[in-house]
Protein backbone atom coordinates (compact mmCIF):
# COMPACT_ATOMS: atom_id res chain seq x y z
CA UNK A 1 0.00 0.00 0.00
CA UNK A 2 1.18 3.41 -0.75
CA UNK A 3 0.45 6.25 1.29
CA UNK A 4 0.05 10.14 -0.13
CA UNK A 5 0.25 13.51 1.87
CA UNK A 6 0.34 16.86 0.53
CA UNK A 7 2.36 19.46 2.50
CA UNK A 8 -0.49 21.01 4.59
CA UNK A 9 0.37 18.36 6.64
CA UNK A 10 3.36 20.30 8.30
CA UNK A 11 5.58 17.15 8.72
CA UNK A 12 9.62 18.00 8.32
CA UNK A 13 11.54 17.25 4.53
CA UNK A 14 13.12 14.48 7.14
CA UNK A 15 9.53 12.41 7.30
CA UNK A 16 9.33 11.86 3.78
CA UNK A 17 12.96 11.15 3.47
CA UNK A 18 13.24 8.52 6.06
CA UNK A 19 9.15 6.79 5.85
CA UNK A 20 7.30 5.45 2.46
CA UNK A 21 5.18 8.32 2.45
CA UNK A 22 5.03 10.57 -1.05
CA UNK A 23 4.53 14.39 -0.67
CA UNK A 24 2.20 16.05 -2.65
CA UNK A 25 3.49 19.95 -2.21
CA UNK A 26 0.99 22.37 -2.53
CA UNK A 27 2.43 25.67 -4.08
CA UNK A 28 3.52 29.24 -2.86
CA UNK A 29 4.52 31.87 -4.13
CA UNK A 30 6.33 35.13 -3.25
CA UNK A 31 6.37 37.90 -6.00
CA UNK A 32 6.96 36.71 -9.34
CA UNK A 33 8.16 33.38 -8.20
CA UNK A 34 6.44 29.82 -7.78
CA UNK A 35 7.63 27.25 -5.07
CA UNK A 36 6.80 23.76 -4.20
CA UNK A 37 6.07 23.68 -0.55
CA UNK A 38 9.25 21.42 1.37
CA UNK A 39 10.80 20.61 -2.12
CA UNK A 40 11.63 23.86 -3.33
CA UNK A 41 11.04 26.49 -0.28
CA UNK A 42 10.71 26.54 3.63
CA UNK A 43 9.20 27.79 5.89
CA UNK A 44 11.80 30.27 7.87
CA UNK A 45 12.09 31.41 3.66
CA UNK A 46 8.43 32.16 3.45
CA UNK A 47 8.49 33.96 7.41
CA UNK A 48 11.30 35.83 6.78
CA UNK A 49 9.56 37.30 3.78
CA UNK A 50 6.19 37.96 5.71
CA UNK A 51 8.29 39.91 8.16
CA UNK A 52 10.63 42.01 5.12
CA UNK A 53 6.82 42.86 3.91
CA UNK A 54 5.97 40.59 1.08
CA UNK A 55 2.53 38.63 1.05
CA UNK A 56 2.96 35.25 -0.18
CA UNK A 57 0.36 33.33 -2.29
CA UNK A 58 -0.87 29.60 -1.84
CA UNK A 59 -2.44 27.34 -4.59
CA UNK A 60 -3.48 24.01 -4.55
CA UNK A 61 -1.10 21.08 -5.52
CA UNK A 62 -0.82 20.15 -9.54
CA UNK A 63 -3.23 18.29 -11.62
CA UNK A 64 -0.07 17.20 -13.67
CA UNK A 65 1.24 15.95 -10.51
CA UNK A 66 -1.71 14.04 -9.36
CA UNK A 67 -2.01 12.68 -12.62
CA UNK A 68 1.40 10.97 -12.49
CA UNK A 69 1.16 10.04 -9.18
CA UNK A 70 -2.36 8.30 -9.90
CA UNK A 71 -1.94 6.56 -12.97
CA UNK A 72 2.04 5.40 -11.72
CA UNK A 73 -0.32 3.42 -8.68
CA UNK A 74 -2.61 1.81 -11.47
CA UNK A 75 0.52 0.69 -13.14
CA UNK A 76 2.01 -0.96 -9.90
CA UNK A 77 -1.15 -2.48 -9.05
CA UNK A 78 -0.76 -1.62 -5.38
CA UNK A 79 -3.51 0.15 -3.60
CA UNK A 80 -3.14 3.33 -2.19
CA UNK A 81 -4.35 6.19 0.90
CA UNK A 82 -4.52 9.65 0.19
CA UNK A 83 -5.02 11.71 3.42
CA UNK A 84 -5.95 15.16 2.29
CA UNK A 85 -5.68 18.86 3.63
CA UNK A 86 -9.14 19.79 4.79
CA UNK A 87 -11.55 20.88 1.59
CA UNK A 88 -13.00 23.50 3.40
CA UNK A 89 -8.89 25.25 3.53
CA UNK A 90 -7.62 24.30 -0.05
CA UNK A 91 -9.32 22.62 -3.04
CA UNK A 92 -6.85 19.75 -3.15
CA UNK A 93 -8.69 17.06 -1.88
CA UNK A 94 -11.72 18.47 -4.29
CA UNK A 95 -9.19 17.74 -7.21
CA UNK A 96 -7.51 14.71 -6.19
CA UNK A 97 -10.72 12.96 -6.31
CA UNK A 98 -12.15 14.62 -9.86
CA UNK A 99 -8.70 13.53 -11.19
CA UNK A 100 -8.57 9.63 -9.77
CA UNK A 101 -12.53 9.39 -11.54
CA UNK A 102 -10.65 10.80 -14.64
CA UNK A 103 -7.80 8.06 -14.47
CA UNK A 104 -9.98 5.20 -13.38
CA UNK A 105 -11.47 5.67 -17.05
CA UNK A 106 -8.19 4.91 -18.28
CA UNK A 107 -7.10 2.53 -15.37
CA UNK A 108 -9.87 1.33 -14.04
CA UNK A 109 -7.58 -1.00 -11.93
CA UNK A 110 -6.53 1.41 -9.52
CA UNK A 111 -7.57 1.42 -6.23
CA UNK A 112 -7.10 4.44 -4.14
CA UNK A 113 -9.32 5.55 -1.32
CA UNK A 114 -9.05 9.37 -0.71
CA UNK A 115 -9.48 10.76 2.71
CA UNK A 116 -10.72 14.37 3.32
CA UNK A 117 -9.32 14.81 6.66
CA UNK A 118 -10.77 17.86 7.47
CA UNK A 119 -7.67 18.64 9.55
CA UNK A 120 -4.60 21.24 8.76
CA UNK A 121 -1.04 21.37 10.09
CA UNK A 122 0.06 18.69 12.61
CA UNK A 123 -3.93 17.91 13.38
CA UNK A 124 -3.47 16.46 9.62
CA UNK A 125 0.50 15.38 10.49
CA UNK A 126 -1.02 12.97 13.09
CA UNK A 127 -3.38 11.37 10.81
CA UNK A 128 -0.70 11.02 8.20
CA UNK A 129 1.67 9.18 11.41
CA UNK A 130 -0.78 7.00 12.17
CA UNK A 131 -1.80 5.71 8.86
CA UNK A 132 2.09 4.99 8.29
CA UNK A 133 2.22 2.73 12.15
CA UNK A 134 -0.95 0.82 10.88
CA UNK A 135 0.78 -0.28 7.87
CA UNK A 136 3.99 -0.65 9.00
CA UNK A 137 1.80 -3.40 11.82
CA UNK A 138 0.51 -4.65 8.80
CA UNK A 139 -3.30 -3.68 9.01
CA UNK A 140 -5.24 -3.98 5.43
CA UNK A 141 -6.39 -0.66 4.11
CA UNK A 142 -10.19 -0.96 5.02
CA UNK A 143 -9.32 -0.85 8.82
CA UNK A 144 -6.53 1.64 8.45
CA UNK A 145 -9.18 4.11 6.28
CA UNK A 146 -11.39 3.33 9.25
CA UNK A 147 -9.11 4.04 11.95
CA UNK A 148 -8.17 7.10 10.64
CA UNK A 149 -11.64 8.29 9.21
CA UNK A 150 -12.06 7.96 13.37
CA UNK A 151 -9.11 10.30 14.48
CA UNK A 152 -9.85 12.97 11.79
CA UNK A 153 -13.44 13.41 13.62
CA UNK A 154 -12.20 13.50 16.67
CA UNK A 155 -8.97 15.80 15.91
CA UNK A 156 -9.09 19.31 18.18
CA UNK A 157 -6.86 22.23 16.43
CA UNK A 158 -6.68 25.03 18.73
CA UNK A 159 -4.41 27.81 17.76
CA UNK A 160 -3.71 31.68 18.14
CA UNK A 161 -1.92 33.97 15.67
CA UNK A 162 0.77 36.57 16.69
CA UNK A 163 -0.89 39.18 14.27
CA UNK A 164 -4.35 39.44 13.41
CA UNK A 165 -3.24 41.24 10.06
CA UNK A 166 -2.19 38.53 8.91
CA UNK A 167 -5.56 36.60 9.14
CA UNK A 168 -7.19 39.63 7.59
CA UNK A 169 -5.14 39.62 4.55
CA UNK A 170 -6.53 36.41 3.83
CA UNK A 171 -10.58 37.39 5.19
CA UNK A 172 -10.57 35.06 8.20
CA UNK A 173 -10.83 38.76 10.01
CA UNK A 174 -11.71 42.40 9.12
CA UNK A 175 -9.24 44.64 8.99
CA UNK A 176 -11.01 46.84 11.88
CA UNK A 177 -11.16 43.86 14.38
CA UNK A 178 -6.88 43.42 13.27
CA UNK A 179 -6.48 46.93 13.48
CA UNK A 180 -8.01 47.07 17.51
CA UNK A 181 -6.49 43.40 18.03
CA UNK A 182 -3.11 45.04 17.09
CA UNK A 183 -3.77 48.46 19.57
CA UNK A 184 -4.87 46.06 22.35
CA UNK A 185 -3.02 43.24 22.68
CA UNK A 186 -5.54 41.30 21.92
CA UNK A 187 -5.19 37.42 20.61
CA UNK A 188 -7.51 35.13 19.22
CA UNK A 189 -8.10 32.15 19.92
CA UNK A 190 -9.38 29.64 17.18
CA UNK A 191 -10.29 25.96 16.55
CA UNK A 192 -11.66 23.65 13.13
CA UNK A 193 -15.26 23.07 13.06
CA UNK A 194 -16.07 20.36 10.68
CA UNK A 195 -12.83 21.48 8.66
CA UNK A 196 -13.14 25.24 8.95
CA UNK A 197 -11.80 27.85 10.45
CA UNK A 198 -14.19 29.09 13.81
CA UNK A 199 -13.25 31.78 16.31
CA UNK A 200 -13.98 30.96 19.85
CA UNK A 201 -13.22 33.73 22.16
CA UNK A 202 -10.58 36.67 22.03
CA UNK A 203 -7.87 36.92 25.21
CA UNK A 204 -5.71 40.04 25.83
CA UNK A 205 -2.08 39.17 26.35
CA UNK A 206 -0.42 35.85 26.08
CA UNK A 207 -0.17 34.48 29.63
CA UNK A 208 -3.93 34.20 29.74
CA UNK A 209 -3.82 33.01 26.32
CA UNK A 210 -1.86 29.74 26.98
CA UNK A 211 -3.57 29.01 30.14
CA UNK A 212 -6.94 29.08 28.46
CA UNK A 213 -5.86 26.64 26.21
CA UNK A 214 -4.76 24.25 29.17
CA UNK A 215 -8.20 24.46 29.84
CA UNK A 216 -9.51 24.03 26.92
CA UNK A 217 -7.65 21.05 26.54
CA UNK A 218 -8.88 19.82 29.93
CA UNK A 219 -12.29 20.43 29.01
CA UNK A 220 -12.39 18.68 25.60
CA UNK A 221 -9.38 16.30 25.59
CA UNK A 222 -10.08 12.60 26.77
CA UNK A 223 -7.19 10.88 28.71
CA UNK A 224 -4.45 13.19 27.58
CA UNK A 225 -2.07 11.17 29.52
CA UNK A 226 -2.09 8.15 26.73
CA UNK A 227 -2.20 10.41 23.89
CA UNK A 228 0.61 12.07 21.48
CA UNK A 229 0.09 15.62 21.48
CA UNK A 230 1.33 18.04 18.51
CA UNK A 231 2.27 21.43 18.61
CA UNK A 232 3.35 23.39 15.52
CA UNK A 233 4.38 27.14 15.70
CA UNK A 234 4.73 29.98 13.11
CA UNK A 235 8.94 30.34 13.58
CA UNK A 236 9.10 30.86 17.28
CA UNK A 237 10.38 27.34 18.72
CA UNK A 238 10.46 29.06 22.21
CA UNK A 239 6.82 29.79 22.42
CA UNK A 240 6.23 25.94 21.41
CA UNK A 241 8.93 25.06 24.54
CA UNK A 242 7.10 27.47 26.92
CA UNK A 243 3.57 25.42 25.55
CA UNK A 244 5.26 21.89 25.56
CA UNK A 245 6.18 22.28 29.53
CA UNK A 246 2.85 23.34 30.38
CA UNK A 247 1.33 20.50 28.94
CA UNK A 248 4.02 18.27 29.93
CA UNK A 249 3.34 19.44 33.62
CA UNK A 250 -0.78 19.82 33.56
CA UNK A 251 -0.91 16.08 32.29
CA UNK A 252 2.16 14.07 31.34
CA UNK A 253 0.92 12.93 28.24
CA UNK A 254 2.84 9.92 26.53
CA UNK A 255 4.51 12.35 24.11
CA UNK A 256 4.84 15.83 22.91
CA UNK A 257 5.77 16.67 19.66
CA UNK A 258 7.07 19.93 17.77
CA UNK A 259 7.18 21.34 14.63
CA UNK A 260 7.54 23.83 12.50
CA UNK A 261 4.41 25.21 10.42
CA UNK A 262 5.43 24.54 6.77
CA UNK A 263 5.21 27.23 3.68
CA UNK A 264 1.26 27.16 2.43
CA UNK A 265 -0.26 27.43 6.21
CA UNK A 266 2.34 29.27 7.47
CA UNK A 267 1.66 32.45 4.65
CA UNK A 268 -1.52 32.55 6.17
CA UNK A 269 -0.86 32.52 9.63
CA UNK A 270 2.22 34.16 9.77
CA UNK A 271 5.26 34.32 12.15
CA UNK A 272 4.36 33.64 15.86
CA UNK A 273 1.33 31.13 15.27
CA UNK A 274 0.82 28.61 17.65
CA UNK A 275 -1.26 25.83 17.25
CA UNK A 276 -1.91 22.55 19.64
CA UNK A 277 -3.34 19.20 18.42
CA UNK A 278 -5.16 16.57 20.52
CA UNK A 279 -7.89 13.81 20.63
CA UNK A 280 -11.54 14.31 21.79
CA UNK A 281 -12.32 10.89 22.11
CA UNK A 282 -9.55 7.76 21.40
CA UNK A 283 -11.23 4.88 19.54
CA UNK A 284 -12.54 2.09 22.09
Amino acid sequence: MRIFADSACDLPKEFYEMNPVTLIPLRVQIEEAEYLDVETINSTEVYAAIRSGKHPKTSQASPEQFITLFEELAKSGEEGLYIAFSSELSGTHNSAVMIRDQVLEEYPQLKLTIIDSKCASLGYGLLVKEALRLQKAGEPLERIEEIIRFKAAHMEHLFTVEDLDYMARGGRVSKASAFIGGLLNIKPLLHVEDGKLVPIEKLRGRKKLMKRILELMEERGERLHEQTIAISHGDDEALALEMKKMIEETFKPKQVEIHIIGSAVGSHAGPGTLAIFFANQLQP
